[in-house]
């Protein structure tokens, strides 16, 4: 089983004070940084692009902190190129947002990222059976993507556990109203990859909500 890793989604931190923002999710035990790339096609909102994360990335070195890149665009294979060389440490683009995923993958990987396929509540599991050999992480969402602060669905944990049970090796990511009320069902399911966003950064102390997190995915990782 592949340890437990907490993905504070920086969708939840303050825009205006990004770096600080990360830097202090970071020193509050966070494994990744969840930076959710939005376009306002394949999704209607819009957030950041590679430029933002070049900036981001100076701030936080490579090696001291690892940008988990949540590709909500279309046509992904536009951008690999830029967030390669923005800094990013994993490439998660959509499964629904392509047909090309075996070159896109390939693609990913020879520019030294690793490559993640997200698939949202409405897309069999299925799909991705196939490409889980080739890809580093799966990522289910558990909300619809594009906006923040949606309700999780537990509906989408059995995607999580034939995942886990197919391929137990494989980082299984979760994504959508993860918190300390939801971890339970998620843990339980498989996932190691825990993304959370409002939960951890508003709350008083996120380093106690971190260590809840990674505790719960431990736990049910030795039962």
């Amino acid at each position: 089983m592949p340890e437990a890793k907490i993905a504070p989604s920086i969708l939840a931190g303050d825009f205006a004070n990004l770096a600080h923002e990360c830097t202090r999710m970071m020193k509050a035990g966070s494994d990744w940084l969840h930076i959710d790339i939005m376009d306002g096609h394949f999704v209607p909102n819009l957030t950041i692009g590679a430029p933002v994360v070049t900036c981001i990335r100076g701030a936080l070195p490579k090696g001291d902190s690892f940008f988990d890149c949540h590709m909500m665009v279309s046509n992904p294979e536009q951008w690999v190129e830029d967030f390669a060389q923005a800094g990013g440490d994993q490439y998660c683009f959509h499964y629904e947002a392509t047909t090309n995923h075996e070159a896109l993958i390939d693609k990913i990987h020879s520019l030294g990222m690793r490559a993640g396929v997200a698939i949202k509540p409405g897309t069999p599991v299925e799909a991705v059976f196939d490409l889980a050999p080739i890809v580093d992480m799966i990522l289910v969402m558990t909300v619809e993507p594009g906006f923040g602060g949606q309700k999780f669905r537990k509906e989408c944990m059995p995607k999580v556990e034939i995942l886990r049970s197919k391929f137990p090796e494989l980082d299984i990511e979760v994504d959508g109203g993860l918190g300390p009320d939801t971890i339970d069902i998620a843990a339980e399911a498989g996932a190691n990859v825990i993304v959370a966003g409002t939960s951890v950064f508003k709350a008083n102390d996120p380093s106690e909500v971190i260590a809840l997190l990674r505790k719960t995915v431990e736990a049910n990782q030795k039962k």
